[in-house]
C-alpha cells in the first residue's frame, strides 16, 4: 500500500522513515525508526508536503519523509546507512523501509521529464510522476535480478565478489537482461561468472532489495558440469564449500542467507 497526501496529522501512533542524503535518520539516544505522532516530529514539519504513506506494520501506518540533501541538528540525530538500518529491523519493517527508500529515490530522480526536459508533477492517485507538457508518465523502476544457490553433492558453491566486504562469500547473482526469462538469466550469469553449468532449477522465493531498486528472484540449482573459472571482474574467488567449513556468509535476513540455509537443509536430509 502506497498513498500520497495521507491524513498523517490525525494518526496517534506511526512509524516514520526519514531519509537525508544517502542516510536514514535516527535519534542518537534511541536507535531505529522514529515512532509516534506528527506533533512529536516537530523538527521535520518543514517537509510536510513530501510525506507519503508506504505501508502499515502492527496496525501502525508507515510514512516516508525525504529531506533530500538537507540536514537537521547533528547533536540530536545521526544518519546511518540503509543496510545498517535494515539489519536492525524485523521482517515487516524491513520490507516497508525498503519500499520507502525506493519511493524517495524515484521521486528524487524524476523531477524532470526524460523526454522533453520540463518539470514533472506527482500524480495524486498513484505513485507516478507526469509531465504536463508532453504527457510522459513515469513509475518507480524495478530491476529484476536472479540469485542462485548451487549444490554439488554435500557442498555449496559460494563466491567472493570484488566489492564484498569482510571477506564475505555469497551465492551468485546478476541482473536479468532484456528478452530473457529468469531461468535463462540463471544459466547465463552462472556460466559468465564461474564457468560452470547448472541443472534442475527450482524457484525458491523473491525479496525486494533496495540497492538501489532490485527485485531478487531466488533459485536452487544443482551443479551439472564444468570447472570453476572466475571472471576476475565481478568475481575474484569461487569454490565449493562443505557446510561444516563455511566462510563468512550473508545473514539470513537476506535472500542469499536464506538460500544457503535452504541448501543446508536439502543436504542434511539426504
Amino acid at each position: 500500500m502506497i498513498q500520497q497526501n495521507p491524513e498523517f496529522e490525525r494518526v496517534n501512533d506511526a512509524w516514520w522513515i526519514v531519509v537525508s542524503g544517502d542516510k536514514i535518520l535516527q535519534h542518537r539516544d534511541s536507535p531505529g525508526l522514529f515512532r509516534g505522532d506528527w506533533q512529536q516530529m516537530t523538527d521535520f514539519h518543514a517537509w510536510r508536503e513530501d510525506i507519503i504513506q508506504v505501508g502499515e506494520v502492527d496496525s501502525r501506518p508507515c510514512y516516508v519523509l525525504d529531506m533530500d540533501a538537507q540536514h537537521v541538528t547533528q547533536e540530536v540525530y545521526e544518519g546511518i546507512s540503509l543496510r545498517a538500518m535494515l539489519m536492525q529491523l524485523q521482517a515487516e519493517l524491513f520490507y516497508v523501509v525498503s519500499r520507502a527508500w525506493q519511493v524517495a529515490l524515484f521521486l528524487r530522480t524524476h523531477r524532470f521529464c526524460g523526454r522533453c526536459g520540463d518539470r514533472m508533477a506527482r500524480v495524486e492517485w498513484e505513485l507516478a510522476t507526469q509531465c504536463h507538457t508532453c504527457k510522459h508518465r513515469c513509475y518507480p523502476r524495478i530491476s529484476p535480478c536472479i540469485i542462485v544457490a548451487i549444490r554439488k553433492g554435500s557442498q555449496i558453491l559460494l563466491a567472493q565478489g570484488r566489492h564484498h566486504k569482510n571477506n564475505m562469500f555469497s551465492t551468485l547473482a546478476g541482473f536479468v537482461e532484456s528478452g530473457e526469462t529468469l531461468e535463462q538469466a540463471v544459466h547465463r550469469e552462472v556460466f559468465e561468472e564461474v564457468g560452470v553449468k547448472v541443472k534442475n532449477l527450482s524457484y525458491f522465493a523473491s525479496q525486494p532489495w533496495p540497492f538501489p531498486h532490485s527485485l531478487m528472484c531466488g533459485f536452487l540449482a544443482e551443479y551439472d558440469s564444468g570447472e570453476i573459472s572466475v571472471d576476475d571482474d565481478e568475481i575474484i574467488e569461487a569454490q565449493f564449500f562443505n557446510f561444516d567449513a563455511l566462510p563468512n556468509i550473508p545473514p539470513t535476513f537476506s535472500i542469499a542467507g536464506q538460500l544457503i540455509e535452504a541448501t543446508r537443509e536439502l543436504v542434511s536430509d539426504r
